[in-house]
């Protein structure tokens, strides 16, 4: 079994269950607005959210596979929040298990996406076809193109969001998607500061990260402007009224969000980027989490 949650890099999917909580919570606030024409309904929120770890799940293993067929895996210094489990390399999963087990993931979320298509409208599915798309085509593709990480904020990132929502409003309402941009950005620098340590073995495969396109001294100009850019947009969204003033329950991360820049900007010190990558997590998560406990408590009084 401890095989099995080291390929699906078991920790990680946290992030898939607080996506599913903050896009459920944006629809139950919304639900319960004044002349809204839609109910929360708990078991859509459920059978969604179940999608986004499956879809998690699928990312993780057939990144997982790719890097070990790239070679990186073998070049990497693995650190607890980047470079892989390390399950392929150690021959605990074989490639072909790797493969099937990612595309069987990606496969069982299929009807899933149908059901919601047919209940709720057919306007979910280009979301379901760009998402599906940056799973399959992020390893071997979108990573040697030059600024990648836009596609796991995208697709790991706002894209959830929006479809967890969906699924209750049966449309992609302004609130939510203003909502759902700072998950994009938690994402996309969630990748970003994870690819500091793995510079050198990413070049040997090709590989096109913004920290080696334009370096990490500037990369991490770019991670501290997009992690304040969250907060101010968390304050903005408030201010606007497009979100309820609970939402700034996101804003409690700002001293890990600190730490996480002070580590970006010493990243030639393992023994403190390190730890800045932790920071990073656990901002990329509290953030969104905080965030929808204050939607779900807003909606509630």
């Amino acid at each position: 079994m401890n095989r099995w949650l080291m390929v699906i890099r078991a920790p990680f999917l946290l992030l898939a269950l607080v996506l599913g909580i903050l896009g459920a919570g944006i629809a139950w606030y919304e639900s319960r607005q004044a002349g809204t024409a839609f109910d929360f309904h708990a078991g859509y929120a459920v059978l969604a959210g179940a999608g986004i770890v499956l879809a998690h799940v699928s990312v993780n293993v057939l990144n997982e596979y790719f890097d070990y067929r790239s070679g990186v895996d073998m070049r990497t210094q693995r650190t607890p929040f980047s470079g892989g489990s390390g399950a392929l390399p150690q021959g605990l999963v074989t490639p072909r298990q790797a493969l099937i087990l990612g595309g069987g993931a990606l496969v069982v979320i299929v009807p899933v996406g149908v059901f919601f298509v047919l209940t709720k409208g057919w306007a979910l599915l280009p979301l379901l076809v760009v998402a599906a798309g940056l799973v399959v085509l992020y390893t071997p593709l979108v990573l040697k193109m030059g600024w990648p990480e836009w596609a796991p904020g995208v697709g790991l990132g706002t894209l959830p969001i929006l479809g967890a929502y969906f699924v209750h409003a049966g449309a992609y309402h302004v609130p939510a998607i203003i909502a759902a941009i700072p998950s994009g950005i938690l994402v996309h620098n969630l990748l970003l500061l994870n690819e500091f340590p793995d510079v050198e073995a990413d070049i040997t495969a090709g590989r096109r990260t913004l920290p080696i396109v334009i370096g990490r001294d500037r990369a991490r100009h770019v991670y501290a402007g997009l992690t304040a850019l969250v907060y101010l947009w968390i304050i903005g969204g408030v201010v606007a009224g497009t979100m309820p003033a609970l939402s700034l329950l996101g804003l409690l991360t700002i001293p890990w969000a600190m730490k996480a820049i002070r580590g970006a900007y010493a990243y030639r010190d393992r023994a403190r980027l390190v730890p800045a990558l932790a920071s990073n997590v656990m901002v990329v998560l509290l953030t969104q989490l905080f965030m929808g406990i204050g939607y779900f408590i807003a909606g509630a009084i």
